[in-house]
């Protein structure tokens, strides 16, 4: 079995004092035994709508910089792999990634991934503040498993995680910031619960909780049993994983293996 923590919180417009939280939850998931700290997406600010894309731009940052490198230190400090985000810098003007990364224990920065899926829907236009990734990120080793990296909005594409699954993720880990409104928690858990049972594997998706979104952060078993769901509650939540639950039930629903491939592609239209 493997510890991992998923924090929930509420990130606050000055990234100085987000990051100050951020690392005392990463200590603290150290303490409770965890070997992999999630976040959710945004942890970096919160960007309200008032706020211009030019602003943002300003707040973000490279890969290697001071945020992420204060996280990096922390990890390699108590030992403990981190899934994070940041707004990071593009070379568009005036438009940043929305960036997923994964640190090991040494503090390296192992794997990142830009979401690839904008979202531009329901009355939100990220792409006006956004620029989008132009790849998917390959499955990357981690203490709980391979690990396939997604972000929000992704969870709405089930070609992806269907990718990343047939490209060996065992867990998929999807920092969230899901926003509040009409059938909008309904959608989380049931999107949430479909992607793990589709696919035969953990689904750890860390949310936003306050400002405009929902909360609700969730950890979802290959069989599609809800092991975490944090409520409105900020702070850490604590569950164990094990590959082997995903082995018997892709053994036993071997969902991945009777995909019929070699018909999917003559469909003419």
């Amino acid at each position: 079995m493997t510890k991992i923590a998923v924090v929930q919180m509420r990130a606050e417009i000055d990234k100085q004092t987000n990051l100050k939280q951020i690392l005392k939850y990463i200590s603290q998931a150290a303490r409770k035994g965890s070997t992999l700290c999630t976040f959710p997406e945004f942890m970096m600010c919160y960007t309200p709508s008032s706020q211009s894309s030019i602003d943002l731009a300003q707040i973000a940052e490279k890969i290697n910089g001071e945020f992420v490198s204060s996280i990096s230190e922390e990890a390699k400090k108590n030992s403990i792999q981190i899934i994070g985000t940041l707004y990071e810098k593009s070379p568009k003007p005036n438009r940043v990634y929305d960036t997923s990364f994964f640190i090991g224990k040494t503090g390296k920065v192992v794997s990142t991934y830009r979401k690839i899926h904008l979202y531009d829907a329901l009355g939100f236009k990220e792409s006006a503040k956004l620029y989008p990734g132009s790849s998917i990120t390959k499955p990357v080793k981690t203490s709980a498993g391979k690990m396939g990296m997604m972000i929000c909005y992704d969870l709405r594409f089930p070609e992806m995680s269907r990718m990343l699954a047939s490209s060996g993720s065992e867990i998929l880990v999807v920092p969230s910031a899901w926003v509040q409104g009409k059938m909008k928690e309904e959608h989380w858990i049931t999107i949430n619960k479909t992607r793990a049972i589709e696919n035969g594997c953990y689904v750890i998706s860390p949310d936003q909780v306050g400002n405009i979104y929902c909360g609700r952060s969730i950890v979802v078993d290959p069989y599609g049993k809800i092991l975490l769901d944090m409520k409105k509650k900020e702070g850490i939540g604590i569950v164990d994983i094990s590959l082997d639950e995903v082995r018997q039930v892709r053994k036993k629903l071997p969902l991945l293996q009777n995909r019929r491939t070699d018909i999917y592609a003559n469909l003419k239209i």
